[in-house]
């Protein structure tokens, strides 16, 4: 018993690493107490998430209603709350087996599933819902005794830490993906590099704009520059900001214009990427290192609709002089007239609210749709 135990508490601190590994834990957690079922799962003000339960507890499509109700209206549930949080108890503790027999919760509920006999304990979570785990056995096998409540006590505090853990580190995964997706939507490419210049992270736009640029590029993983003098430059500004990230006086951010022959200048920001969590982790200072390609700029004509109320004539038209395209341009690339274009122009001044074709292109270029790829 003692080693399914451990084995059994192993393994929750394993599954807060990985949710996966929840799935299943009832029926071990059953089998740890020589018992035919179990039950995981979180109260909250108005419902109940079974976390995992036992074959015998999973009941068919019809019968779902039933169940919910149950679990919502648990009695056994309802008394341990009144006794108190992390207090493991027993059935026995609870009501007595006569009243328990004239119950809807045993004649509709426990009956059924041949269960008579129960030891766990309700516990906090961290949060607005009260953790629930019961331990359950048929008449047959006898009541829960005193050596039964105690290997509950020593399981408990490990069940709550593991639940509290498995969160936390849920969140944080929460957190980095959305971090992830939010960089991979920009339209200005991100790199995380580190005191080499070696790419630790590169978003959707930084892999396309290092690809497709003889300016700048990858060589052996690092992040290189096709002159000697702009990579020496470079390499100086990401040391001046990974001595800064590591805690010593410094700006907190630099710039770096790129040429290139008969094109606009890639234009590069480098600022400091402090470390989390180094203590643990051994993770060194960290350089952030923005690159944008005005070139590459996106700006979608019907996103252009939505947020300024223009017809599709008129946000083409606008997304063509956020791109830098004269008027002229414009009409040839449409194939109408240059009047045509300056009437449409004035009615996009008036829309957004701008008196000047200088100013709506200032406004398009700074506003969200310059910003945001959608996907």
């Amino acid at each position: 018993m003692e080693a399914r135990l451990s084995d059994l508490i192993g393994h929750l601190y394993d599954a807060a690493v990985d949710e996966r590994l929840w799935i299943g834990i009832a029926p071990r957690i059953a089998s740890t107490f020589d018992s035919t079922s179990a039950v995981l799962k979180m109260h909250g003000s108005d419902d109940v998430e079974l976390l995992d339960t036992t074959e015998n507890l999973v009941v068919p499509p019809g019968a779902q209603s039933l169940a919910k109700h149950w679990h919502r209206n648990d009695l056994w549930v309802e008394r341990s709350i009144a006794l108190g949080m992390s207090r493991v108890i027993t059935s026995d503790d609870l009501v007595s087996p006569a009243e328990t027999k004239r119950s809807g919760f045993y004649q509709d509920w426990l009956r059924q599933l041949e269960i008579h006999h129960m030891v766990g304990a309700v516990f906090r979570t961290g949060r607005d819902r009260t953790g629930v785990v019961g331990i359950h056995r048929p008449r047959e096998a006898g009541y829960y005794a005193d050596a039964d409540r105690r290997k509950v006590e020593i399981l408990l505090p490990h069940l709550q830490r593991a639940l509290q853990l498995g969160r936390r580190l849920a969140e944080a995964s929460l957190a980095q993906a959305s971090s992830f997706d939010a960089l991979d939507r920009l339209d200005i490419g991100v790199l995380v590099v580190n005191r080499s210049r070696r790419i630790v992270h590169a978003n959707v736009i930084a892999e396309s704009i290092l690809r497709t640029n003889l300016t700048i590029g990858v060589l052996n993983g690092r992040l290189v520059m096709g002159n000697h003098t702009l990579n020496r430059r470079l390499a100086i500004l990401v040391q001046d900001n990974l001595d800064t990230a590591g805690g010593n006086p410094g700006r907190p951010m630099a710039v770096l214009a790129v040429p290139r022959d008969e094109r606009m200048p890639l234009t590069l920001a480098i600022t400091p990427l402090r470390p989390i969590g180094s203590r643990l982790t051994g993770q060194p200072p960290l350089a952030l290192i923005f690159i944008r390609d005005p070139e590459r700029s996106t700006i979608l004509s019907n996103q252009l609709c939505d947020l300024f109320d223009l017809t599709p004539a008129e946000a083409a038209i606008a997304a063509d002089l956020a791109h830098g395209r004269s008027l002229a341009q414009i009409a040839a690339a449409h194939g109408i007239g240059l009047a045509t274009v300056r009437s449409h122009l004035k009615k996009i001044l008036a829309k957004t609210g701008t008196r000047r074709q200088a100013e709506v292109v200032a406004l398009i270029a700074g506003s969200i749709v310059a910003i945001v790829n959608p996907r």
